[in-house]
């Protein structure tokens, strides 16, 4: 039995970048998702309202190790064989999008009705509203409450650990069964989650709090 030192903390350690990859491939692509579920939600159009209310309902309301496994293991029943990296990849993203699309369409729908009113007084369509005039400012809006749900991305890549995929739970996972040291390992494990995590939630209060300030009266 191997006792847990400085090379099993070099092993979980260097799973992290597995960790940041996968979060930042969920957060882009989820990125483009959310937004096109936001616009289809603030749409003039009734079917792209239901499509994109119950792609929200969906993956809003089933758990995401669920649609890790549906993606994982359904994939091959179709034909498909894919590895961890890819059902992890898609899992994450369509759960981001529907996440963020929801984040994003109640910034969107923050923005005063009188700039709607006077958008169309300009008689702009519906595209070029959204581009030049809520659109931007549901951006200043929508960062802070965006930054932070990062953190629940961050931490959402350690179900992937599930169905094989080697970041930083996956890792703790492999050095625990060669020490049989849980309290050590597991300890790291959250430490290093902590230092990703962390400085996110600082970063999303700070912005949340520039953000009251200058909407007060």
């Amino acid at each position: 039995m191997r006792t847990f030192g400085f090379s099993e903390f070099l092993f979980i350690l260097e799973a992290a970048k597995w960790t940041v990859a996968l979060s930042m491939i969920a957060f882009a692509g989820g990125a483009i998702g959310g937004l096109l579920i936001a616009l289809s939600r603030t749409s003039e159009s009734r079917l792209g309202q239901l499509l994109s209310g119950g792609f929200i309902q969906l993956f809003q309301g089933t758990p995401l190790l669920l649609q890790l496994f549906l993606v994982f293991f359904g994939a091959p029943v179709l034909g498909m064989n894919i590895n961890p990296w890819i059902a992890a990849g898609v899992a994450l993203i369509l759960n981001s999008s529907a996440f963020l699309g929801q984040i994003w369409r109640g910034c969107i729908e923050a923005i005063p009705s009188g700039q709607w009113e006077a958008a169309l007084a300009l008689n702009l369509r519906y595209v070029a509203r959204m581009r030049y005039v809520i659109l931007p400012q549901a951006f200043k809006i929508a960062v802070a409450p965006t930054v932070g749900y990062m953190v629940q991305i961050i931490k959402g890549t350690s179900l992937a650990a599930i169905i094989g995929f080697a970041e930083v739970t996956r890792s703790g996972q492999i050095i625990n069964n060669a020490t049989f040291q849980p309290l050590i390992v597991f300890s790291v494990v959250a430490a290093i989650y902590f230092v990703l995590c962390w400085p996110l939630s600082l970063l999303a209060a700070r912005m949340e709090h520039r953000q009251a300030v200058a909407m007060a009266p």
